[in-house]
């Protein structure tokens, strides 16, 4: 069996449909791509005479068209739905002013981001209706496609799923790396969303079933039925899996070869050639690809042979001008990467049904405490149906999955991992350096029903030296959420 979950986790087994998740039947040749893809603003403040860039981030209710003609309730952040691009560069220093225009209480997470506990929008920084949250920190780490979204305990399937999301893009300046880089032209935002619609064409939010609601509607940036027109050779697509829970294969209906340049937390050594690309919620993976004047092609998810990979699907129609803009080649080498390293120290997570170890999530326990700056190996062992993993703050590496190497796309710059069912995965983990015994981050499942459920456990990094002597309970009284 480790070997067979190897294969399906690299998506080298072939992309059998086996054990397809109700409600996940596909939509295979229903569109009619008929709706311009929805290119999100982007929001990248001058900084002030103080040198900071402030970012003003409102939570809202709307009403959007997801369906033509039909109006529906939806959330989003400074609009209806979806919120804009954020863009820093390293070493900004930058201030958001996060205002809870809700009926409920949230939060706003920056997934990817290395940053303080405190200011990490975790179920501990709740935001209040009416009330506003003003974090603040200094962007240090390499460019990479980040993303922002609620973590409210309990709730954030619901809140993610209404319409709360958004990239944060960041950039450095080793960046200059040729990849394209014209935003909304030849560098383009793709968050992928599976939904389910009403007859009236209302959100459905029945999110019963083992992984939560996966719906046979895909919205890109937000958009039904979308198509996109290429004007260069070479297009940078950044797709984020922002589905609750269902896992794409991505590939081009022709089975062309793109390549793959950066997964989650920043660049590849050197680009991988690909014909299908496995994403599971949270994860971001940028790839390059190649079009030829005149000519159509579709982007589309593959059925896999997982409980959350079933159906066939036609994702974005690709529509080349006559003419198109040259692109430069692609970098052989987008990024030096150094060799993952392994640490001192093992910890062994058990994945089973909604629990980690044993436990469901309690905001007041810690369970791991780390020294700050440590290189630990985190040894994640599946021994059910499938999961995904995701650590607040750090960069991970993986260093196998059942023993094996993982594929070269899988040997980047990480923060989430798919983990099937019945698989083991190690990863090399890297930890920043601001510590903070009363304020924990959070590692979970990105399948947000699990999440919701529990799936979810806390660490604190403490100054080297204190790990014994950390509390192992918070005082929550003074994480009662910003009024």
């Amino acid at each position: 069996m480790r070997r067979r979950s190897f294969l399906a986790l690299t998506g080298l087994a072939g992309l059998a449909p086996a054990g397809c998740a109700a409600g996940a039947e596909g939509n295979e040749g229903t569109l009619s791509f008929r709706n311009p893809l929805r290119i999100p603003p982007v929001l990248d403040p001058e900084p002030g005479p103080d040198g900071v860039k402030r970012f003003a981030l409102r939570l809202r209710e709307g009403r959007t068209e997801l369906l033509p003609g039909k109006p529906a309730r939806t959330w989003g952040i400074n609009g209806d739905h979806l919120g804009p691009i954020l863009r820093a560069r390293r070493g900004d220093r930058v201030a958001m002013t996060v205002t809870n225009a809700l009926g409920e209480a949230s939060t706003l997470h920056w997934h990817g981001m290395r940053l303080p506990a405190a200011m990490d929008g975790g179920p501990h920084q709740m935001v209040e209706p009416g009330a506003t949250w003003s974090p603040e920190w200094t962007v240090d780490q390499p460019a990479a496609t980040t993303w922002y979204h609620p973590h409210p305990h309990g709730r954030t399937a619901l809140h993610v799923y209404r319409g709360l999301a958004g990239m944060f893009l960041l950039d450095d300046d080793s960046d200059t790396t040729g990849l394209p880089g014209a935003y909304g032209k030849d560098d383009i935002p793709l968050i992928i969303q599976d939904r389910k619609f009403t007859e009236a064409g209302e959100l459905d939010e029945d999110f019963g079933g083992t992984f939560g609601l996966l719906g046979d509607d895909i919205l890109i940036n937000g958009t039904y039925d979308p198509y996109f027109r290429v004007t260069t050779g070479r297009v940078r697509f950044r797709i984020l899996n922002g589905s609750n829970a269902h896992v794409f294969t991505v590939g081009f209906a022709d089975d062309r070869e793109f390549h793959i340049v950066a997964s989650d937390a920043g660049l590849l050594s050197r680009p991988v050639a690909a014909r299908r690309l496995r994403i599971s919620p949270g994860e971001r993976f940028e790839i390059v690809a190649s079009f030829e004047p005149g000519e159509h092609v579709l982007l589309k998810g593959f059925p896999g042979g997982n409980e959350i990979e079933g159906g066939a699907y036609d994702l974005l129609k690709l529509t080349a001008a006559p003419r198109l803009a040259p692109s430069p080649a692609l970098p052989a080498r987008p990024a030096a990467l150094a060799p993952p390293v392994k640490g001192e120290r093992t910890r062994t997570f058990k994945l089973y049904g909604s629990h980690i170890n044993g436990e469901h999530m309690d905001l007041a326990r810690i369970d791991e405490v780390v020294p700050a700056g440590a290189r630990e190996v985190w040894e994640l062992d599946n021994i059910t149906f499938s999961h995904n993993f995701h650590i607040h703050e750090v960069v991970f590496r993986i260093l196998d999955i059942d023993g094996d190497q993982p594929p070269e796309h899988l040997r980047g710059p990480k923060d989430t991992v798919y983990v099937p069912g019945r698989t083991k995965v190690r990863v090399a983990v890297e930890f920043g350096r601001h510590t903070d015994p009363k304020t924990p981050y959070m590692y979970h499942c990105h399948i947000l029903k699990h999440e919701d459920k529990g799936m979810m456990g806390q660490f604190v990094l403490v100054p080297p030296g204190t790990e014994n002597t950390t509390p192992r309970r918070l005082d929550l009284s003074h994480h009662a959420g910003h009024h």
